[in-house]
């Protein structure tokens, strides 16, 4: 990679409870001169799930653009890079069009995304895909995941950019207690209903051989799945991370059928990037 310049560079974690509790994500602004390769190179170096991009918008109606990278290919959108990403948009002095509404451009379309009290929440995408797991996919799921299908209350699938296999266990505790073995053949979100507590169920996600601290796409997808069968509330919260060692929350809200996703963002690091 040829020597350019410095880059304003963020280490953010998304979803927080406190100190390193979240998601990490690292945020490299100021990349209009990157090109697509290096954005790769740098995502797959950084080796977080994902890192993201700032860039000036193409939409004449968004505030920035943003191009979001895992270490091997890039997604349309997600979730924690979403939050993460207008969070640092804004500490950079980032003023919306439209006061009190972000709107960020993605290669999935637009994102509404709106400040909170303390932190941010975006506006989840319709869904491209729906319905339930076939029974190869089922297959798949519950042979990575130890379990079997008796055990499964429902699923479906959750797709609004990265495309979620979700399943419904039990109980958190079962949630918890899981112990998959291998890789994950498909993105799998799993969600169990806390009988009693400040959360309504704990989720866990795993891509690949990975086991995802707390995912916004995911939650947003589940949110969905949720409310449309009358489990949760207009307004609840979710935890993740637990298995993680990490302390992850969710807010939800169903604003008259449009889901929102939102949740703390704390900076932990910020510096240059040389490219």
């Amino acid at each position: 990679m040829v020597c350019m310049s410095s880059l304003p560079y963020f280490e953010v974690d998304v979803f927080s409870t406190g100190p390193f509790t979240g998601n990490p994500l690292g945020v490299v602004a100021s990349a209009n001169g990157l090109t697509t390769e290096q954005m790769q190179a740098i995502a797959s170096w950084t080796n977080f799930s994902e890192t993201t991009f700032l860039l000036k918008p193409r939409n004449p109606e968004a505030d920035y653009r943003v191009r979001i990278f895992t270490p091997a290919s890039e997604l349309p959108f997600a979730g924690h890079p979403t939050l993460g990403s207008a969070h640092v948009w804004r500490q950079l002095g980032g003023i919306p069009r439209n006061e009190g509404v972000i709107q960020q451009e993605c290669a999935a379309g637009l994102v509404e995304i709106r400040a909170e009290q303390s932190g941010y929440a975006f506006a989840t995408p319709p869904l491209i895909k729906e319905g339930p797991l076939n029974e190869v996919e089922l297959d798949q799921v519950t042979e990575f995941l130890g379990i079997t299908k008796n055990e499964i209350l429902a699923h479906s699938w959750g797709d609004n950019g990265p495309g979620w296999a979700m399943v419904q266990l039990e109980s958190a505790e079962k949630v918890r207690a899981l112990c998959p073995v291998g890789s994950a053949p498909l993105k799998i979100g799993v969600a169990g209903m806390f009988e009693q507590g400040e959360h309504a169920y704990e989720v866990r996600a795993f891509t690949g051989v990975s086991e995802d601290p707390v995912t916004g796409s995911l939650n947003g997808a589940l949110a969905q799945w949720m409310r449309a069968r009358n489990l949760v509330p207009a307004v609840y919260t979710a935890s993740q991370g637990t298995a993680r060692g990490r302390a992850g929350v969710i807010r939800l809200q169903d604003d008259a059928g449009q889901l929102w996703v939102g949740g703390d963002v704390r900076v932990c690091v910020r510096g240059e990037l040389e490219v």
